[in-house]
């Protein structure tokens, strides 16, 4: 089989698209591939895998990328068996009826909760969409499946098997390490954090706090400026520590030497970064809605920061979560050996194309 994948970013150092490269790898196992990509950074991938550039890590300009795409489609397409749209549905569009004059199958892979315009044209003109969970996906369609997040559960899983560590509040010794990752914004509410953490410094809780991430859009800026300048204003800096983007091939790393995973986002979504955390054994606590019918009562608060600071202490004296569950349900749900299976089925087994 041979499919032909479309996608923003190819470069496994990336923070945000670098995860997409484990993807490209795990179906390098199962299928020959091309890829055209609008940016391509540093990859390892196998001989069966050919990628192809729009330019935009030279500056390319978007009428020239316009064209190669269709020349690259033109040359690529008669020659896959299928085409995989991962995220974009400009790039859908872009393709226009090409796969249908082609007759070659179409999937997208879409999770986010924006619906617009384009959204909805691209749904009519694929033949299949996959999201991981209902709400990353929020335009009615009897196209979608819900798939799972597609995370790599051996790469967590080789660096992170590990015995449950002691609690450090209750051994005494090191400092009890909370960690974050993600994209710097508000929704994020990494506010109430620095609240909690204030309470928790008042109590003589030692601790310390990893943030990696960064900010994205200008309003996530605007937020990076105040969360800055509300940990000065409390003289927290020597507790909280923003370590900036980091790449996905490195996030696992990250996590093993935390003890405690948070994140306190409000978007209603199961979020990838919660997910990979508990696929790496942590303890995590969170806000988050769509988490509430997952960990145990313990793992879950509301965003209210004193319950926030009491969640954190009980965690750090707790040892009886068996974290091992989490890996568990990762794997089963949200396994990325699961979601290639289901891609490479889709364009083995349907009959219909777009």
């Amino acid at each position: 089989m041979k499919l032909l994948i479309i996608t923003q970013k190819v470069d496994m150092n990336d923070d945000n698209l670098g995860s997409f490269h484990d993807w490209l790898k795990k179906l390098a196992q199962k299928s020959d591939l091309f890829v055209i990509a609008n940016y391509v950074g540093k990859y390892e991938l196998s001989d069966n895998v050919k990628v192809f550039s729009l330019g935009k890590e030279m500056g390319v300009g978007r009428f020239m990328k316009i064209i190669k795409y269709q020349w690259f489609l033109l040359r690529l397409l008669p020659k896959a068996d299928g085409i995989f749209f991962h995220m974009c549905p400009e790039y859908v569009l872009g393709a226009s009826l090409l796969p249908k004059i082609f007759r070659k199958k179409t999937l997208l892979w879409y999770t986010h909760k924006s619906v617009n315009w384009k959204l909805k044209l691209a749904e009519k003109l694929v033949g299949k969409i996959f999201t991981a969970s209902k709400e990353s996906f929020r335009l009615p369609s009897k196209k979608v499946e819900i798939t799972g997040h597609g995370i790599d559960i051996d790469k967590f899983k080789s660096q992170t098997s590990r015995p449950q560590r002691q609690s450090a509040a209750m051994a005494g010794a090191a400092k009890f390490k909370i960690i974050t990752a993600g994209r710097i914004a508000e929704v994020k509410n990494i506010h109430l954090l620095i609240d909690a953490v204030e309470i928790l410094r008042n109590k003589g809780f030692d601790f310390q706090i990893k943030i990696a991430g960064k900010p994205i859009l200008e309003n996530d800026k605007k937020y990076f400026e105040k969360l800055k300048e509300k940990i000065r204003e409390k003289n927290l800096g020597g507790i909280i520590e923003f370590v900036g983007p980091m790449p996905n091939k490195d996030i696992a790393k990250f996590y093993q030497n935390g003890d405690l995973f948070v994140n306190f986002s409000d978007t209603g979504s199961l979020d990838k970064a919660i997910l990979e955390a508990m696929a790496c054994g942590l303890k995590v606590l969170t806000s988050n809605e769509a988490f509430k019918n997952i960990v145990p009562k313990e793992s879950f608060t509301s965003n209210n920061p004193q319950e926030i600071a009491e969640k954190i202490e009980k965690l750090a004296e707790t040892e009886h979560i068996n974290t091992a569950n989490f890996a568990e349900y990762v794997a089963k749900n949200h396994g990325l050996d699961n979601l290639t299976d289901k891609i490479i089925q889709f364009f083995a087994t349907t009959k219909n194309w777009t």
